[in-house]
């Protein structure tokens, strides 16, 4: 017996899609879930090196029991390096997660940066060059103010040696390894690099250059 033409409309309609796509995202969200999770073991953080690449540590960070309360992370790194070369710094902020499947998930730094009193002047995407990859990389890229101070910010998300720029991307690639691969682990990458002056280009040049001398060290303590 045909449908009605009504039923027809309803179904070509934007809300049925709407409805229909919100339904396969539930199941897609129940049969993660349902399934125990099975992620490679990873390499404790803190035997990240202190030295690498002629970036020396300078200072090792320690979050609160409130902050770590609030991230969620399974393991954290927090370092200031600084490289006697070039006379220039840069911190190092590592946050991993082995499972997203119970809420532990990344907070973003485009939210964290305003809340910590860091207002945006400035954001783009850029592409670099790193060890490792034949193809180059696309990460975030923050010119953040407080006060006087201004800082550059690069930030990324990295999953089995998948690095994603967008967050919406990056939620999309936990959906689809919870199904293909059963595991929905990641990592938040984020270096912050002081602004001399109105030297922001040479900020951004420093950022790259602490990225390309760390990347491949940081690759072997996250699961592949």
């Amino acid at each position: 017996m045909p449908l009605p033409s009504a039923g027809l409309s309803f179904l070509k309609s934007r809300y049925a899609r709407i409805a229909t796509l919100f339904l396969i995202a539930q199941v897609i969200g129940l049969y993660a879930v349902s399934r125990q999770e099975r992620t490679p073991l990873a390499r404790p953080l803190a035997e990240f090196p202190a030295s690498i690449a002629g970036w020396n540590m300078l200072e090792e960070g320690v979050l609160d029991q409130a902050t770590m309360e609030v991230l969620r992370a399974d393991d954290v790194l927090e370092r200031t390096y600084y490289n006697p070369a070039s006379d220039r710094m840069a911190t190092l902020f590592v946050a991993y997660f082995q499972s997203q499947r119970t809420g532990q998930m990344p907070h973003s730094p485009k939210n964290c940066l305003p809340g910590a009193g860091w207002v945006p002047s400035e954001s783009r995407i850029v592409s670099m060059s790193v060890p490792g990859l034949a193809q180059p990389i696309e990460v975030n890229l923050y010119v953040v103010a407080k006060g006087e101070e201004r800082s550059v910010v690069l930030y990324w998300y990295q999953s089995r040696d998948r690095v994603i720029a967008s967050e919406y991307r990056a939620r999309f690639y936990t959906v689809a390894d919870a199904i293909r691969y059963n595991r929905t682990d990641t990592a938040l990458v984020r270096v912050v690099v002081p602004v001399r002056g109105n030297q922001v280009e040479a900020a951004v040049e420093t950022a790259q250059d602490f990225v390309a001398a760390f990347f491949t060290r940081l690759r072997q303590h996250l699961p592949a």
